[in-house]
């Protein structure tokens, strides 16, 4: 479709959507609800940020929506209908959108920070939002066609952080690879998704597209943002080059794709680390995007920036769900300050990162936080008699005080108050936790042994349950939902149930909400053996929930193993 016929359609359609809307009951999504009662449209009742709660009707009469029959799709460039009901009204809208009301808000706020000889350096909102347009207009002018994609290849950056939002705002769709992937998985995820451009970080990741650029048929060009170009060749851009075409290109253009662009479409691609075969590409749409960053980091207790600016270190790989609705949509939502760590933070210069930065929340899957737990027990058994004692003495009134608070919500004593201040205040700090309030641990289950560890410094992991197909976190724990060894409840907004419990109580997790993933791309198959005949998500994972509907997950219907890392693996015989 062509940019002239979907603005020519978006026309016919926005003088029609009142019928529209008067029609949405008598949809899939309405029948799906069944007996859900209307809300009334003068309805006095207020949101917790003040707002009016309003009507399926009336939202559906203001939101600008691309008709659609059906909850799921698997063609990059179709439409679906929203889980829209009573407990989730908010009018969808665009990542565009998104981010305009962002600037609005916290334009004159720093947005991101990159370390550049010994330096940090620092971007506000409105200059990161500025430079996002120009990103996309030089993928315009680079030939990106409507719902083919961008694909980054590399580790966390503001680069890439542009590249991501500047594909979107050109009417692209993105997608990231990881940069541990060999030449012939980049191969499937590019090949697979149509990308037309390909941004990579350096010289070490452009050697693996080269390598199969003649094997992409949509390949128009690549471009590098680290270093200089060792050889230039046709359709390669350094970082400076591809930014001097966007400066070239009207605004009107841009805007006039951003008019077209409707919160029901895809504009996010999320390849699955893949169980058996090659991984499928989920599709996300605007409001997956838009509405689980609004709703997830609220329920892990997020702070918007105009109440106290949240800051935090992105350097898990952002082509995984996770780290792409806590680092870069999260940041966007809520006005926070993202720090990019450097590319070995895994490899051990992440404390260092946090030392410096002092982040005030943070996220780390299983292995990461185990990393930590040797660090300190390795610091703890190489200090001196008093100071050995004095830790293990700390530790153990600390992990008491937040069990006993954790199961029966009692408050800590006194005896807690001078250990964590006179030894496990320091401990942190040694992690760079000194000002974190908020600590996430996700992707993997984690071990109890880690969990009691890190209770033993005062720092409760909050665990959260999700996966790519419900754009990540469907169930959190948070300060005000902690219950040990818990992914806590599911999040405001959106539902679950348990299909074919046994005796005990134990079944299926069944997802469904607005996060509820668009289809697999081009695997209609795959598709409906993920969704049911009433658009229920099913995870395959085993659950159960206790008298507070805290989730406990307790296995998998298929064997797979989880690794620390957030890998699926086929469990062997």
């Amino acid at each position: 479709m062509s940019y002239s016929d979907e603005i020519t359609r978006a026309a016919y359609y926005n003088e029609n959507h009142q019928d529209h809307a008067k029609n949405a009951e008598s949809s899939p999504v309405a029948s799906v609800r069944g007996s859900m009662t209307h809300l009334r449209k003068d309805r006095d009742t207020h949101t917790k940020d003040g707002d009016r709660k309003r009507s399926i009707g009336e939202v559906l009469a203001n939101a600008s929506l691309a008709p659609a029959q059906s909850l799921w799709t698997t063609e990059a460039s179709g439409y679906v209908q929203l889980r829209i009901d009573e407990t989730c009204p908010e009018e969808p809208i665009t990542v565009h959108q998104m981010f305009k009301a962002s600037v609005e808000k916290y334009g004159d706020l720093s947005a991101l920070a990159t370390k550049k000889k010994d330096r940090w350096e620092k971007m506000t909102f409105a200059e990161y939002y500025h430079t996002c347009r120009t990103v996309a207009k030089s993928f315009l002018k680079l030939g990106l066609e409507r719902f083919h994609t961008v694909a980054i290849l590399g580790f966390n950056s503001a680069e890439w952080f542009f590249s991501a939002i500047g594909a979107i705002f050109a009417g692209g769709i993105m997608t990231g690879i990881y940069a541990t992937n060999s030449p012939e998985a980049c191969l499937h995820v590019a090949n697979d998704s149509r990308a037309d451009i390909i941004v990579v970080e350096n010289q070490k990741q452009l050697d693996k597209i080269l390598q199969i650029q003649n094997m992409l048929p949509h390949l128009k060009a690549i471009v590098q943002y680290h270093g200089p170009l060792e050889k230039k060749l046709p359709n390669l851009y350094s970082w400076e080059e591809f930014m001097e075409l966007g400066l070239h290109v009207p605004d009107k253009e841009l805007d006039d794709v951003l008019a077209v662009q409707k919160a029901n479409q895809c504009c996010v691609l999320i390849y699955t680390s893949g169980t058996m075969g090659m991984p499928k590409g989920v599709m996300l749409s605007h409001d997956n995007i838009t509405w689980t960053t609004h709703h997830a980091s609220r329920a892990g207790d997020m702070q918007p920036a105009d109440t106290k600016q949240e800051s935090l270190v992105s350097y898990l790989p952002l082509s995984h769900i996770a780290a792409q609705i806590y680092d870069l949509w999260t940041g966007i939502q809520w006005g926070e300050l993202v720090y990019f760590a450097q590319p070995d933070a895994l490899k051990g210069s992440l404390i260092s990162t946090l030392r410096e930065v002092s982040p005030t929340s943070h996220m780390g899957v299983p292995r990461v936080w185990e990393k930590m737990m040797e660090k300190i027990r390795e610091g703890i058994s190489q200090s001196g008699y008093v100071k050995k004692k004095l830790a293990t003495w700390a530790m153990s009134v600390s992990l008491e005080a937040n069990q006993n608070w954790a199961n029966k919500n009692e408050d800590k004593p006194f005896l807690f108050l001078l250990a964590d201040g006179l030894v496990l205040q320091k401990l942190r700090a040694e992690l760079g936790f000194s000002r974190c309030l908020k600590f996430f641990s996700g992707a993997a289950p984690i071990a109890r042994e880690t969990v009691e560890f890190f209770l033993g410094l005062n720092i409760p992991l909050y665990e959260a349950y999700g996966m790519s197909e419900s754009t990540g976190p469907h169930f959190m724990s948070g300060p005000k939902a902690y219950r040990l060894q818990s992914c806590g409840k599911v999040v405001p907004g959106c539902k679950f149930k348990l299909a074919d419990t046994d005796a005990v109580g134990i079944g299926e997790v069944c997802l469904w909400g607005r996060n509820i993933f668009m289809g697999f791309l081009n695997m209609e198959d795959k598709t409906r053996e993920t969704l049911d005949e009433h658009g229920w998500l099913r995870s395959g994972d085993l659950g159960k929930v206790d008298e507070d509907n805290f989730l406990y997950i307790t296995g998998r219907i298929k064997e797979l193993i989880i690794t620390a890392g957030g890998e699926n693996v086929p469990r062997c015989p």
